[in-house]
């Protein structure tokens, strides 16, 4: 199952299928001159034709419009020269290609003047077939059509990938909320108890711990009316905070008893992070173990946590076939990388050649 997914994927490239789609409709043009050549040289004749409309398609993408003119004046010439069409299939692969890959007007237009000269061509010489005029604008058409369903899927992935980027700007902000507001008051704490036991004199010092300790009271006010806001601007409000790396091992711990394997290796010697980072590393690897297990059923994941000297490394491997942020649901990928960039540092993910994704994570000490 593996080796066919991977084979479909591949097959599913645009070079790739437009290459195979040409060799496909080449080797039937040439299959048509060999067994009709001798027997039935028009036949032959107009399989010739077909098979030399044929490699523009190639370029289909990149090129619709001349290769739209390219092949529509082969099927004009071909309907001049049999009174029929050969090259009909051509000319709709590449009428669709011309709706699929061109804004709308260009189509319109293009694609009334092919027709146009189409028509005129086939009153002319094969009046009978007068019904083939309506192929053109029927290929442009579903081209168009396949086009708008595809715009308008790429702006509701745009719309959720932003949405998750500000969930997790929030849920960034709560937990560092906590972390903040927990020294504020270990210093509001010192500051008053300094305070209140120094001398009387001189009077400078007790006024400047004074305004320490209304600064940072002051501060934690402000901070926790932030939060409110936060929490009323979306869900999550009352999610856990003060993960860390320290529970990477529950962590793994939790994913195994939810069907999902997964190891975890420490290199170097552990230090204490920074609030930010701690977090950051503990929901990078909650995030892509969940993107396993929703995504690569039956998988296996491995988790490396790298101690540098001025850095820490997060490293999350399954061999499975997880999605891409480009697939529903896995927008979880993009506000990773928002807590990354947040944290000064880099992020990689995408799938492995060996098979099964990556997520990579470099993040500064």
């Amino acid at each position: 199952m593996r080796a066919g997914r991977a084979i479909w994927r591949f097959l599913g490239r645009p070079e790739v299928f437009d290459a195979t789609l040409v060799v496909v409709l080449g080797g039937i043009a040439v299959l048509g001159i060999v067994t009709t050549g001798a027997d039935n040289p028009p036949i032959a004749a107009g399989a010739a034709m077909f098979l030399v409309s044929v490699p523009p398609l190639l370029v289909r993408r990149r090129h619709p419009i001349p290769v739209a003119v390219a092949v529509v004046a082969f099927d004009i010439a071909g309907t001049f020269a049999f009174s029929t069409n050969p090259t009909v299939t051509s000319a709709m692969i590449a009428l669709y290609s011309l709706g699929r890959y061109t804004a709308g007007r260009k189509t319109l237009v293009t694609t009334a003047v092919l027709t146009a000269v189409y028509g005129v061509a086939l009153v002319l010489e094969a009046p009978t077939q007068s019904l083939a005029i309506t192929v053109y604008p029927v290929a442009a058409g579903v081209g168009q059509l396949v086009r708008a369903r595809a715009e308008l899927r790429e702006r509701a992935n745009r719309e959720r990938a932003d949405e998750a980027v500000r969930a997790e700007r929030r849920r960034i902000a709560r937990e560092l909320h906590d972390v903040v507001a927990h020294h504020l008051s270990v210093i509001n704490a010192l500051v008053g108890g300094a305070r209140a036991v120094m001398p009387p004199e001189p009077p400078e010092a007790r006024e400047a711990l004074l305004s320490a300790e209304q600064t940072a009271r002051q501060a934690l006010t402000e901070m926790r009316h932030l939060l409110d806001v936060l929490r009323a601007d979306g869900p999550g409000g009352g999610e856990a905070t003060g993960a860390g790396a320290a529970g990477l091992p529950a962590l793994i711990e939790q994913a195994g008893a939810a069907g999902l394997p997964a190891s975890l290796a420490v290199e170097g010697s552990p230090v204490p992070l920074p609030a930010a980072i701690d977090l950051a590393v503990y929901r990078i690897v909650q995030e892509a173990l969940t993107n396993t297990r929703k995504h690569a059923s039956g998988a296996r994941a491995t988790v490396r946590i790298s101690y540098e000297e001025r850095a820490v490394e997060v490293e999350v491997l399954d061999d499975g076939m997880t999605v891409t942020t480009s697939s529903p649901g896995g927008f979880g990928l993009a506000g990773m990388a928002e807590r990354v960039a947040l944290c000064g540092g880099r992020l990689r993910t995408g799938p492995r050649e060996a098979g099964g994704f990556e997520v990579h994570a470099r993040l500064p000490l």
